[in-house]
């Protein structure tokens, strides 16, 4: 997922300087850091505008990025063996979703509208054991196929429509799943086997996608496109990879969330 922005950190060597910052308190380390990993503010901006309105100010973005980035080196723990990128990204990202909220910009009905559609998706596979269609889930919602259409439309442009976003219980806290399963330092039995039964979910969910929605996730989550760069690949329109990309993601949270339900987590 974060492959290309790794490629855009320049090699230092990042344990000395983490070392000097939280153990010594060395300032200059601190905006050695923060320099160094500017470039993820950059890729999660330039991920994000593909799913905003054009009118949201680049530079706004980046400063509520670079406000998470700064939160995420306060509270990283470099001795956790989590990657200060899959620990980062997700903070950055809530951070501008965070000021995003508090500018009004994604309605509560619009989010209503992303969890009915996962809902409908996740009552019709669980009731018919496969793929639901389109139709069905239109017919679910009592919705033509132009509204049904149109609703996935509306909900692709939610910033928080990400894997990345999906919290789950760490004993008393809360991590993404990212976290989670990249935590190197696990040892509680319990919870070893509940990393397992996440990465079978999330492994056999993903296989269960249509192979259009398993191209689009690789594209865009694993390989780090944009929308655009992989509707040139697929030599499809940027709203229609973000149809599909939407209904793919609706799906694998309505299989994590059941999950959750049962206290997997």
């Amino acid at each position: 997922m974060i492959r290309k922005v790794e490629h855009n950190i320049k090699e230092f060597k990042p344990q000395s300087e983490w070392t000097r910052y939280k153990v010594y308190g060395d300032k200059k380390a601190r905006e050695k850091l923060i320099l160094q990993y500017t470039p993820l503010v950059k890729y999660v901006v330039e991920r994000m505008r593909d799913i905003l309105p054009s009118e949201t100010e680049l530079d706004d973005l980046i400063s509520y990025g670079v406000i998470g980035l700064i939160d995420a080196i306060e509270k990283y723990d470099y001795n956790r063996g989590i990657k200060f990128e899959t620990y980062s990204i997700p903070r950055i990202r809530g951070a501008i979703v965070d000021e995003l909220r508090i500018s009004d910009y994604a309605p509560r009905s619009l989010r209503q509208k992303a969890k009915k559609l996962m809902e409908a998706c996740s009552q019709i596979e669980r009731s018919l054991g496969r793929l639901a269609k389109d139709k069905e889930i239109a017919e679910k919602l009592n919705l033509n196929m132009k509204s049904y259409n149109k609703m996935l439309c509306d909900v692709s442009k939610i910033p928080l429509l990400s894997l990345d976003d999906f919290i789950v219980k760490n004993g008393d806290s809360q991590v993404t799943i990212g976290e989670k399963l990249a935590d190197k330092a696990v040892e509680n039995p319990s919870t070893v086997v509940e990393l397992k039964d996440i990465k079978e979910t999330l492994t056999k969910s993903i296989e269960n996608l249509t192979g259009q929605e398993r191209t689009v996730v690789s594209l865009y989550y694993y390989e780090g496109l944009t929308l655009k760069e992989t509707s040139n690949v697929l030599n499809l329109s940027e709203s229609r990879v973000s149809q599909i990309r939407t209904k793919a993601v609706l799906r694998l949270r309505g299989q994590l969330e059941h999950l959750h339900k049962e206290d997997v987590f």
